[in-house]
This record gives C-alpha cells, sequence and structure tokens, in this order.
C-alpha cells in the first residue's frame, strides 16, 4: 500500500508540472487577450500519435488518439494518463492539447472521445450518460494496461470540465486509477440540479424536467429532437459573460472543431430529453473512498465553476492537493 501512495504521488508531481505548462499553452491571461496566448491545435515534434478504438463493457466502440514519447523504450514498462475532454466537447478540444504536453513529460497518453460523442459510438448522438461516460474511463484503463509498454500499476486520469466529475465517478469503482487530476471542472450533477452558486430554485428544476419530460412523447412518435445547453452561436448585447467565454473558444477558430457525426449546429449541446440524466448524478458522494490514492484539483481563482473543485477538495479525503491560479491582469 505504501508503495501504491508513493508511485502516486510521484505520478501526481509529475502531472501538476505537465498541467501547469499545458494550462499555460491555454492561456491563463484576461479573457479579451486569451486567444492570442492560446494553441489548442498544438503539435509537438516529440510525440508520436495515433488513432486507436477499442470496446467498454456495453461493447461501444471508444475512440481515442495514443500519444506515445519518442523518447521513450516500449522495451519498458512506463506510465499511462488518460485525458477527458469538457462535457459536450470531443477530444480535439482542450484533451489533445493536455495529453499532448504530459507525453512531453514521458506519459504514455490517452485521449478519448466520450460515448455519443465525436468519433466514438453511440446514437443518438449527443446523449447523456454519465454512467457509460465514466464506463468509458475504465475501458480506456483497459486497453491501456494490457499495452506491452505500459505499466498498469501506474495509470492515471486527467478530467477537463465536466470529465473531471465523470472521472472522479469512474475511479470511485475502479481502484486501477492510480491518481486522480481534475482541471476546471464541474460537477455536471450540481451544475443542473442547482445551477452556478445554486441559482436554480426548485420550481425551475420541475419545470425543466417537465419540458424534457413532455418531448420524449415528441420524440417518441418520431418528431424533431431537441436540443439544450451549449454554447451560443451568435452574441449579442445580453449574452451572459460566461457564455461570452464558452464561444471565444468553441466557436472562433481557436478551438472549434466539428466531428464528421456532427454539425456545426449540434456541437457541444446535448439532447434535451438525456440531459436531465444529470439530475441523478452525484459524482462527489463517497469521493473519499478514493483514498489513500492521490487527488489533485486545479482551478482558477476567478473560475466560475471553482465552486466544484472547492467542494470536491473538501470531500476528499488525504492525500489530496488544490491547486489554484491567479488570472493575470494585462
Amino acid at each position: 500500500m505504501k508503495k501504491m501512495i508513493t508511485r502516486g504521488f510521484k505520478m501526481l508531481t509529475a502531472m501538476t508540472l505537465g498541467l501547469v505548462l499545458s494550462t499555460a499553452s491555454i492561456g491563463i491571461a484576461a479573457a479579451a487577450d486569451m486567444p492570442n496566448g492560446a494553441d489548442n491545435f498544438y503539435k509537438s515534434d516529440k510525440v508520436t500519435v495515433q488513432k486507436v478504438t477499442f470496446k467498454n463493457q456495453y461493447n461501444m466502440k471508444v475512440a481515442g488518439n495514443l500519444f506515445i514519447p519518442k523518447a521513450m523504450s516500449k522495451n519498458t514498462k512506463n506510465p499511462a494518463i488518460i485525458v477527458g475532454h469538457p462535457m459536450g466537447a470531443v477530444k480535439e478540444q482542450s484533451a489533445n492539447l493536455y495529453a499532448t504536453k504530459m507525453a512531453e513529460q514521458g506519459f504514455v497518453t490517452l485521449s478519448l472521445d466520450l460515448s455519443f460523442w465525436g468519433e466514438s459510438a453511440g446514437q443518438p448522438r449527443n446523449v447523456v450518460s454519465p454512467d457509460i461516460y465514466a464506463e468509458d474511463f475504465s475501458a480506456a484503463v483497459d486497453f491501456l494496461g494490457t499495452q506491452p509498454f505500459v505499466d498498469k500499476e501506474r495509470i492515471g486520469v486527467i478530467g477537463i470540465c465536466g470529465s473531471g466529475s465523470f472521472a472522479i465517478s469512474a475511479a470511485k469503482i475502479d481502484p486501477r486509477m492510480k491518481a486522480i487530476a481534475t482541471v476546471s471542472m464541474y460537477d455536471m450533477g450540481s451544475a443542473n440540479r442547482n445551477a452556478l452558486n445554486h441559482s436554480l430554485t426548485l420550481e425551475q428544476r420541475k419545470a425543466i424536467i417537465a419540458e424534457a419530460a413532455e418531448q420524449r412523447y415528441v420524440e417518441f412518435k418520431g418528431g424533431e429532437t431537441k436540443y439544450t445547453s451549449g454554447t451560443v452561436h451568435e452574441l449579442n448585447e445580453d449574452t451572459h459573460p460566461i457564455q461570452r467565454e464558452f464561444f471565444d473558444f468553441y466557436r472562433t477558430p481557436r478551438g472549434e472543431f466539428t466531428p464528421k457525426s456532427s454539425s456545426p449546429k449540434l456541437t457541444t449541446h446535448p439532447t434535451l430529453t438525456s440531459n436531465i440524466k444529470f439530475m441523478n448524478f452525484y459524482p462527489f458522494n463517497d469521493i473519499e473512498t478514493i483514498s489513500p490514492r492521490p487527488m489533485l484539483f486545479i482551478t482558477g481563482d476567478q473560475a466560475h465553476s471553482k465552486e466544484f473543485s472547492e467542494d470536491a477538495y473538501k470531500r476528499a479525503a488525504e492525500p489530496k492537493e488544490f491547486t489554484m491560479f491567479l488570472a493575470q491582469v494585462m
């Protein structure tokens, strides 16, 4: 047990270094200046990349990109990290960047598309299924842990935004994940039940649930699928500042990416009837059972999602670390 904890701490230390580097390359500057210092589609001459697929326990194809350091020896067992993309995004948005930066630090890394998104299987597209999302992380461990050049006792996970909550959900029941890190994590359950800062009333929540329930009748009878949330497609004077930040990434060349399985009108938007499944998603319940595996929570001091990392850190048992970046004033 002591050996496992030591390995976990070493992995977290290296992960922290790599995350600092990758976050810096994403850009910590003020929102208006962020595109100038961002390179979401960064490629490194220090790593090789190959597309891979594997099956989860639901026999669904999960697609990913495998990043291998060119200096790494395939004749030895090497540590590996799985990187999950933001909710509604795909691996080409943030996850590949983090995976590349971590591979430059010497890790074998795997960015994956969650089921129903990107190049992974799942119909209809853009469906919300927290249980299957968590299973995808475990399936990624299956894949990495059976590669001859990966040390199955040193596999860690990085969850970006919504994937932070899915990675935690997976890690609670999969002890093969030896270290867990989250970056600007969203608790997708609380975000949908309560909204930011618990601003959603019970009556508003019930109205959302009722609308989704009625929409099921429409789609059951062959009607048009309805989508919700996600990123706005145009800005106006009333656009919320948070939505402006999302637009600045997902709707501009900085981070815009449309997989073949989608269209520009549908990217980032989950289906309305499935999105309410997040109402039953409580990823931080029993988070303390992940101990003694180490956990790292990274957020920004001005991040609107900071409350979720703070909540998770408070509930988690040792060993744990909370890292907060200070926004730079340009």
